[in-house]
This record gives C-alpha cells, sequence and structure tokens, in this order.
C-alpha cells in the first residue's frame, strides 16, 4: 500500500518490497533495454492495483457453475493515457491487468534549452468524463510535461485523473500538485532532486532511451 508523503498530501509512494526490489534493477545502469522494458511493465502492473482501489463499483448478480453468486464490477469506463515515447512500458503493464480498458496517447517532447514540454501527438477517447483516466509516464522531473498532458486530458472532459510515475523529484511534484491539487500523485520512489540539465537525481536516465536501446 502505498504511503502517504507528509511534505506533499497528493502524492503517495509505494513502500512494498517487491516494488522497491524491482526499481533497484530497473535504475541499474548495467541493466539491459529488454529487461528495462519488461521491469517497467511489471512495476506499473503492482502498483495499479492501488491506483485504482476507489473506482465506482457496483454488486451484480451472477451464475457460477455452483449456483447463484454477488459479485463486484467496475462501473466506469477506464483509460490509460501513456505520455509517449517512455509512457507506453507503463502503459502494457497497466493493461495486463485491466486489458478491458481504452488507450489515449499523448505525444510530447522537451526542448531541452528550455525544458518547456512542445505537443505533437493527442489522441484520446472522446468521452474522457466517462470514467477514471490513469495518467502514465515513468518520471515526474520538472513537472512541465506532466502538467501539460493533464491539462490536456481535462480540456477533452476529463473528471477523474490520476497520475502513475516510477521516479519522481520534489520540485515536480511541487510544481504538478500546485497546478492540479485534486489530482493524486502515485510514485514508486521520490528521490533527491533535479540537476542542471533537469534530469532526476539518483533517477534511472533517461526512460525513453533506456527502454528501446537508443543512448
Amino acid at each position: 500500500m502505498p504511503t502517504p508523503h507528509p511534505q506533499f498530501p497528493t502524492l503517495q509512494v509505494f513502500d512494498h518490497p517487491l516494488i522497491q526490489h524491482k526499481l533497484t534493477y530497473l535504475r541499474d545502469r548495467q541493466t539491459s533495454f529488454r529487461a528495462f522494458r519488461a521491469l517497467i511493465a511489471q512495476i506499473a502492473g503492482l502498483m495499479v492495483y492501488e491506483v485504482t482501489r476507489t473506482f465506482p463499483a457496483e454488486q451484480i448478480e451472477i451464475e457460477t457453475p455452483m449456483g447463484r453468486h454477488r459479485g463486484t464490477k467496475i462501473t466506469a469506463s477506464i483509460t490509460v493515457c501513456p505520455v509517449l515515447r517512455a509512457g507506453l512500458g507503463m502503459a502494457e503493464g497497466v493493461l495486463d491487468v485491466m486489458p478491458e480498458a481504452r488507450v489515449g496517447h499523448i505525444g510530447l517532447f522537451r526542448d531541452e534549452k528550455t525544458l518547456l514540454p512542445t505537443q505533437y501527438l493527442s489522441k484520446l477517447p472522446r468521452d474522457l468524463d466517462a470514467g477514471p483516466v490513469i495518467l502514465v509516464d515513468p518520471m515526474l522531473a520538472t513537472g512541465g510535461s506532466a502538467a501539460k498532458a493533464a491539462q490536456m486530458l481535462f480540456d477533452q472532459g476529463a473528471k477523474d485523473v490520476r497520475f502513475l510515475c516510477l521516479v519522481a523529484a520534489p520540485e515536480g511534484v511541487t510544481r504538478f500538485s500546485d497546478e492540479f491539487p485534486k489530482v493524486p500523485i502515485y510514485a514508486g520512489a521520490l528521490d533527491d532532486r533535479l540537476n542542471d540539465q533537469g534530469f532526476i537525481l539518483p533517477g534511472l536516465g533517461d526512460a525513453g532511451d533506456r527502454m528501446y536501446g537508443t543512448q
């Protein structure tokens, strides 16, 4: 179960030993891109259990091979929205757990001089207000890309957005929570700080490059 952070009310950090075990190997510079991709999906799949804990649900009657049973069914349409390209690996892990979810795509790239995000793609379901939206991106660094993506979702009509990342920096959490104080942030770890290039320390490097072997 994630632990609410005392400094950041909207942030919950996972302390589960299996998640932390996998996150340690994810950070290791010796981890190959094939293993890196697998670890990202596995961690996201483990984390999404808590992200979905408060999803709307109802009791329904079904027929088992042995008789009647009253069970639980999630009532809303779920959308998983990765920020390209690194978010794709996390989306795969979430979809392994919830294959019925819809998938939206947001494409952003960060200007290496200004560190500001620029949009190049937005392909989202029309009725984002039909249920919760899980926004996924491995890194919450400056917070610029996450904030831009969240705003795009709200502009498209989303009412319930939850942000899932693997590693966050205090600077990114501060910016994102200031702009979206009602959006919960779920993270595998809260790291120390950003460096001058806007990378998280100690972090895990460039997640997209490490996923696809483009370093």
